[in-house]
């Protein structure tokens, strides 16, 4: 016999009858970290033949962000944010996951890192990697585990420092990406809150559209020169990304009964602005609606959500028993789509006052080895020598 997978009607009534007792998973604090040095489309074009028209044009960006700290240190500021927005000790949380593609290293993991300077003593710790999906893909898992009982109290973490994976010899895609992070509190609670359902896909013989072909631990990597290269097929990706993330949507809104015109916000993953609006323009979905900060960040993969939420959060977007809406997709190609029904709690519960020290110089100087790895010639640019 093949066992179905239980979805949260299924709870309900399983719970009526006494057979199951499965919790929710209440999304209750919410924070990020973005860098303060900005990478303008017009200082772009210092670096690379390109113009702000040209970039804003084909995807919506206006700037990002650029990192002068690790993704370890940016996920432990955007934890330490959630933590304090929940009101929850780190001493309380069972689990850490961290989404992204960059850490800093491949072993220990980065999520290790990050339980260590939070003092998070009892938790566990992984890092997640399925690249743009991987935050979404790790609030599925952390969820299940406490729908499960597994574990009460868990941070799920998306940080990205994808400047340092930038080719600047390529100007179709070196400007998509920027750095930041967003993590959540999830905690157990008996009411229908949280992420109701989601689902996660694979779209098959997809791989090499989005590639990062340098980045591992093959032994043809292990050479003198290694350039970190994105391999990125546009039109590939777009068409891909909106059947994958429209199926996933279809399967969500199914199992909870639900139909567009029921959904309050929507958050999807910020990729593209043409990918985002014709996503909407599918669902017959109203732009009104649909959080987008693309022009803003860029595309900073796994935390591009989590930073999407905090911001509607901190301007007044989410309000108390919505239902929201999320779809991703990621190399992979990868994809995913999820219905979160909010709590009551919009306002932080407290602030966090940790910080980093600022970096000393601009942009171009943050950016120089990159620069000059790629063998571009930015050196009128740079204030420090």
């Amino acid at each position: 016999m093949r066992l179905q997978p239980l979805h949260s009607n299924d709870i309900e009534k399983s719970n009526c009858r006494g057979v199951l007792s499965l919790k929710y998973a209440e999304i209750t604090g919410c924070g990020s970290y973005v860098p303060p040095l900005l990478m303008t489309n017009d200082d772009m074009s210092k670096v690379v033949e390109t113009s702000d028209e040209w970039i804003y044009s084909r995807s919506g960006i206006k700037q990002r962000h650029y990192s002068h700290v690790s993704t370890g240190i940016m996920g432990w500021l955007a934890c330490e944010r959630a933590l304090a927005a929940a009101g929850v000790l780190a001493s309380d949380i069972d689990l850490i996951v961290l989404g992204s593609t960059t850490p800093e290293e491949i072993c220990p993991n980065t999520a290790s890192f990050i339980k260590n300077e939070l003092g998070a003593v009892k938790a566990a710790a992984f890092d997640l990697n399925s690249a743009c999906t991987s935050w979404f893909y790790g609030v599925n898992v952390a969820s299940d585990m406490i729908k499960a009982g597994s574990i009460k109290k868990a941070l799920v973490v998306g940080s990205e420092r994808l400047s340092l994976a930038m080719d600047w010899q390529k100007r179709e895609s070196c400007f998509l990406f920027g750095d930041g992070a967003g993590a959540i509190v999830l905690e157990a609670t008996d009411q229908k809150l949280g992420l109701l359902s989601g689902h996660i896909s694979c779209i098959p013989n997809s791989r090499e559209c989005l590639h990062l072909p340098s980045w591992g631990m093959s032994p043809a990597h292990f050479t003198n020169d290694i350039f970190i290269s994105l391999n990125f097929e546009g039109q590939e990706i777009f068409k891909s990304a909106v059947k994958g993330m429209s199926d996933s949507i279809a399967t969500v809104l199914e199992r909870e009964n639900l139909t567009p015109e029921d959904i309050d916000l929507f958050i999807p993953h910020q990729a593209n602005i043409r990918i985002i609006q014709s996503l909407a323009k599918r669902l017959d979905f109203p732009m009104e609606k649909v959080i987008v900060c693309i022009d803003e960040y860029a595309n900073t993969s796994a935390a591009s959500i989590p930073l999407a939420l905090c911001d509607a959060l901190a301007d007044g977007s989410v309000k108390p028993g919505m239902t929201i809406l999320t779809a991703t997709f990621g190399a992979g190609l990868t994809c995913g789509a999820g219905i979160i029904k909010w709590g009551d709690t919009v306002a932080p519960a407290k602030l966090s006052n940790k910080s980093i020290p600022e970096f000393d110089g601009t942009v171009f100087d943050l950016m120089k080895d990159s620069f000059s790895h790629y063998r571009i010639d930015a050196e009128h640019l740079l204030t420090k020598v």
